[in-house]
């Protein structure tokens, strides 16, 4: 499954994927900590991501669980970005991300095995 998340909805997402379940209330008081949100602010936000599928909430204490994962959403949004900017061309997102870095040898060394793995089919 695949959604788009928003900044705001990642704040929730990130604390799920880092503690684990959380009820309502502990995701209140950790972004309350965190950035400032009050209790509404961070149900309405939790609602939006149950709407959406993110996140389902159990339980009489109103747990909630992350249903995507940090992979799947970071996948999203690559995608997003090589369509939007790119005009879906992985190769120019690649030379436009990669042009004036300093990349070290273990990181060329990376890239020449991913490029590997999809030419043999593997994926990543």
């Amino acid at each position: 499954m695949t959604v788009k998340v928003f900044d705001s909805e990642l704040k929730v997402m990130e604390a799920l994927w880092k503690e684990g379940d959380l009820t309502a209330g502990q995701l209140a008081k950790i972004l309350k900590e965190q950035i400032g949100w009050n209790r509404n602010t961070t149900y309405t936000v939790i609602g939006k991501l149950i709407d959406k599928g993110a996140i389902e909430r159990y339980g009489e204490n109103f747990s909630c669980k992350a249903v995507i994962t940090k992979e799947q959403v970071r996948q999203y949004e690559a995608k997003e970005i090589v369509g939007k900017l790119f005009d879906g061309s992985a190769e120019m997102f690649l030379s436009a991300f990669l042009s004036g870095s300093e990349l070290s040898g273990d990181e060329i060394e990376g890239l020449k095995q991913l490029v590997e793995k999809l030419k043999i089919g593997e994926g990543l």
